[in-house]
């Protein structure tokens, strides 16, 4: 037993005598390779020192570059000094009020609206001044032109429109604004904008009337102590473009002028105006109302023509003209805005209706006058004693077949002129005593119905009077 115990023991010392032996000479040899590699040949070390080199500096392509945009200034920013001068004040404050001229030119004139009462307009809108604090040296005198992100860091007139609505700046492709430098400081600053501005209108004389139009330029911080605002070339600073046009109205003409405003809190400011005056075109408004009304006025003069019985015809001839006056008058006002007094056009409409209103009426009075004359000749037909004498008279026909004839076989009356008279011979025999006798004395009564004359009449007086008025209206209004 002891025996086998010392032989694993001898066993164990050995293969730990090996173990020990494999790594004192794995270590030997990889101390030996890495001389080897240190030592090495001149092209290997250098390799290796600029590999070494690279990695503490950085790769060139991971490493960022610095962004030559983002320096603090440009060149022009340096020509003209920037931050040299502070440009949150006026050029020359504390001195005379500085000059800034305007013009102004008109690309187009793009709506006029009578219900809102305002216009929209795109234009160039160009300042001039003179700021020493920009000029700068030039050896051949030339401008420098920028675009807008120089606007920004100088001063520029604080412009605005006085009664605007709506108004931006153009910004495509980019935004609309220039602005050009001179050597010796003189700045043009131009910029394209649409303006949508209030128009006072008056309507009194619509659609015959004409309307003229302001859109005012004013500075809002600077009055007239601090910014001089006038017109560059006078009334040559507006120009227009020749191919303008409104599909209601004629532009009649453009011009300039310059006021004063006072506000009781800031005090005066300098202000533009640019005027135009427009006039519509009356073509559209006869076509669409008046030739529509007038014909409404003479088709119910049709209803004169007609048979006094035939009322089926006459009174939904009546009611259709009145209803169609109503349906014209309601368009015209649902385009317009709603104005406490009167205009020309609701003076023609409103007598147009009238007169087709009053031949209802008419055709209303004759049939009414006709029931009272009947009713009347039964009265006395009633109390004759003897009514052999007289033809018996037809029955009225309501349907419209009733001629003059029937009512003229109770007489057979025919005038000089051959016209037929409405007529009716009522023969009265009345019994009288003279003396000792009695005679019958046989007397004539003649009673003559005229109803049909209110139509004769009405033929003549109904044209001549809408004639009359249509006379004054179109030497007052035109």
């Amino acid at each position: 037993m002891l025996t086998v115990h010392k032989m694993h023991f001898s066993i164990f010392l050995l293969l730990w005598g090996w173990v020990l032996s494999t790594e004192c000479r794995v270590h030997r040899q990889g101390k030996e390779i890495h001389e080897v590699y240190k030592k090495g040949s001149r092209p290997q070390r250098q390799r290796r020192e600029a590999h070494g080199e690279a990695h503490k500096q950085g790769s060139p392509i991971l490493k960022r570059s610095p962004d030559i945009t983002k320096s603090p200034l440009t060149k022009s920013e340096q020509l003209l000094r920037i931050d040299d001068h502070d440009f949150s004040m006026r050029p020359g404050f504390g001195g005379p009020a500085i000059p800034v001229g305007v013009d102004v030119q008109v690309e187009s004139l793009d709506s006029i609206s009578e219900v809102d009462m305002d216009f929209t307009m795109t234009l160039y809108l160009r300042h001039y001044w003179k700021d020493e604090r920009l000029s700068f040296p030039s050896t051949n005198n030339q401008s420098m032109t920028f675009d807008g992100r120089l606007v920004k860091k100088i001063w520029v007139p604080d412009m605005f429109f006085v009664h605007s609505k709506r108004s931006f700046i153009h910004d495509t492709t980019t935004d609309n604004v220039m602005l050009r430098v001179q050597p010796d400081g003189k700045v043009l600053y131009s910029l394209r904008v649409t303006v949508t501005a209030m128009c006072n209108m008056d309507f009194s004389r619509f659609p015959l009337d004409t309307q003229t139009c302001s859109l005012e330029i004013e500075s809002y911080a600077y009055t007239e102590d601090d910014l001089m605002l006038y017109w560059k070339n006078g009334n040559d600073s507006l120009k227009t473009d020749e191919r303008i046009s409104l599909s209601q109205f004629l532009i009649q003409e453009f011009h300039t002028t310059t006021k004063l405003a006072f506000y009781s809190s800031t005090g005066w400011y300098n202000r533009l105006y640019i005027n135009f005056t427009l006039r519509r075109h009356i073509f559209f408004f006869l076509l669409q109302t008046y030739f529509p009304a007038t014909l409404m006025v003479m088709l119910s003069w049709v209803s004169f023509w007609i048979d006094r019985r035939a009322v089926p015809a006459r009174v939904p001839l009546g009611i259709t003209t009145v209803l169609t006056m109503s349906t014209i008058i309601t368009g015209v006002n649902a385009s317009m805005p709603r104005v406490s007094y009167i205009k020309a056009v609701d003076i023609y409409l409103w007598v147009s209706f009238v007169f087709v209103f009053l031949s209802v009426l008419e055709y209303a009075a004759v049939n009414y006058l006709t029931t009272v004359q009947e009713r009347k000749e039964r009265k006395l037909r009633d109390k004759l004693p003897c009514a052999c004498s007289l033809p018996q008279p037809r029955p009225m026909m309501m349907d419209g077949s009733y001629n003059d004839g029937d009512v003229n076989e109770l007489g057979h009356y025919v005038s000089e002129n051959g016209d037929k008279q409405d007529r009716m011979m009522v023969q009265l025999a009345l019994g009288s005593e003279r003396g000792s006798g009695r005679r019958k004395h046989q007397r004539y009564v003649s009673m003559r119905i005229d109803t049909h004359a209110i139509d004769k009449y009405s033929r003549i007086i109904f044209p001549g009077a809408y004639i009359l008025f249509n006379l004054i209206y179109w030497s007052i209004f035109s």
